[in-house]
């Protein structure tokens, strides 16, 4: 008999027909008369009970002996059976079961019973987690996130656009890349100052995982004009933090002819649209992430739809910031002008002075990337004028990094120098190696355009959407330091 998935018996109002449900029992109940067994096929956050009659139910095993008993939390059956209007409270249906197949039993030692666990033990078991409530309703819901990227961009003339995962550059400067290579880690060749020799290597010269795919994005925007990413990014940092990991998923927009304004324009608005795709198209996964893990998560999405965006330059920011610690406010990082500000400032200007996501924008030139187009000088100055006309001690750039509450910064944009001198300005005075940035140069030689675009952590993303607590918990399986399992 044809599969039924549970999500469309749930809705359906066919009683009397027979159905055929199959999935992955979350609880049994027996008594001497009647059984009841919760099941769950994925398909939804919401359970179909099976009624069994005991004493008028076939039930089976491949090449097993089995019986009612046997069933248990995690278990995997196929149950057949007429769909009748249910008795009980919470549910409108349910299944009168004329028979179970047993595909696969669970013993004692299933680490996934039906108990109250912390989810650091969890992701000791991050290959069965996926089958408890909470991590199902996360997968769904990033699902739907990546459809809404996927959705919004094309209803916008935006290109999907591949960037290499294998790259000779180091987009951030910040050089913690993993390495790909095919030599022999054992008998590795050096020169006379001991450096490795990459000539023998698959590529002929030093490779490694990319940390984004900004720069080879932008050439996408240079010839289609607008273009987006979204793959696997990896940063080999030792950091042991709820917001990072070493392997994760960016997107990426890069468009041709943006400025500052309209770039923030669309940070907002996209990310307003993937808020609201999931108050649309995830609400049985929200009520139960609302109930089970943050009681104000629905509140704070709504709020997110409802506010618009304060556009705040950084240089006011550090006043606010400072004026609070005069009232008394304690931080544990400082926060003075040309300060790289901490998660700890960002959520105090979200959560505690705006109540509202914030969109700062025009930071020191020094705590930012090389490719971040300056603002203009005051008079010939050092100092220099922000958006709204702010006036910093120093240079600043055209930064607009999104900051949202419990999770401070979720986008990091900026308008990118496309003046050919300016940047090579810059590249110069950080003293970086331009053997692997010649391609990117050239885009400022030949054809050059204003151009702007940003980057957003995806799984930052589904923390806000889900008020997970801890990044490790919305991606399947987490790369970090000294883990790399499943």
């Amino acid at each position: 008999m044809k599969r039924t998935k549970i999500i469309d018996v749930l809705k359906s109002t066919e009683y009397g027909k027979e159905v055929c449900v199959k999935g992955w029992v979350r609880t049994h109940r027996s008594s001497k008369a009647v059984d009841f067994i919760a099941l769950n096929d994925g398909s939804t956050i919401k359970n179909v009970q099976i009624v069994v009659d005991p004493e008028n139910v076939q039930c089976s095993m491949l090449n097993a002996q089995c019986s009612l008993k046997d069933i248990t939390t995690g278990a995997c059956i196929c149950a057949v059976g007429t769909l009748v209007e249910s008795q009980g409270a919470g549910q409108s249906s349910e299944i009168q079961a004329t028979s179970i197949e047993i595909y696969g039993l669970c013993g004692n030692d299933y680490p996934m019973q039906k108990k109250g666990q912390s989810f650091e033990a969890m992701r000791k078991n991050a290959h069965m987690r996926l089958r408890t409530n909470t991590f199902g309703a996360v997968m769904r819901i990033r699902h739907n996130m990546a459809m809404a990227i996927h959705t919004y961009f094309h209803e916008h003339g935006f290109f999907y656009f591949h960037t290499p995962l294998i790259t000779a550059s180091d987009c951030e400067g910040a050089g913690n890349m993993f390495q790909v290579t095919t030599k022999n880690l054992y008998d590795l060749k050096k020169d006379e100052q001991g450096k490795i020799i990459y000539d023998d290597d698959f590529f002929g010269e030093q490779t490694s995982l990319t940390v984004s795919g900004q720069l080879e994005g932008e050439l996408g925007a240079t010839a289609l004009g607008a273009i987006y990413t979204f793959g696997p990014t990896f940063r080999a940092e030792n950091s042991n933090t709820p917001r990072h990991l070493a392997e994760f998923w960016m997107v990426e927009p890069e468009v041709a002819f943006l400025n500052q304004e309209e770039l923030m324009d669309l940070e907002e608005d996209f990310i307003k649209y993937c808020v609201r795709w999931a108050l649309d198209n995830c609400k049985d996964d929200l009520a139960f992430l609302n109930q089970m893990i943050d009681k104000s998560l629905l509140d704070r999405l709504e709020g997110v739809l409802k506010e618009t965006f304060v556009r705040l330059p950084y240089t006011e920011g550090i006043n606010i910031l400072q004026e609070a610690i005069k009232k008394g406010k304690k931080f544990e990082f400082p926060c003075n002008w040309g300060d790289d500000l901490a998660s700890e400032h960002e959520r105090y200007l979200v959560e505690e002075h705006f109540k509202k996501p914030v969109i700062m924008t025009d930071y020191p030139s020094a705590i930012k990337s090389f490719y971040m187009k300056q603002n203009s000088p005051v008079n010939g100055g050092g100092a220099s004028v922000g958006y709204h006309g702010s006036i910093a001690p120093g240079p600043t750039m055209q930064g607009t990094d999104v900051l949202f509450p419990q999770i401070g910064e979720i986008i990091g944009g900026s308008v990118r120098e496309e003046n050919y001198d300016k940047l090579m300005s810059e590249v110069d005075k950080r003293q970086m190696d331009k053997t692997h940035l010649w391609w990117y140069l050239d885009t400022r030689r030949w054809g050059t355009c204003p151009h702007a675009g940003f980057g957003l952590g995806f799984e930052r993303l589904i923390l806000f959407v889900t008020g997970m607590q801890n990044i490790r918990d919305v991606i399947p399986f987490p790369r970090t330091p000294k883990n790399a399992d499943f």
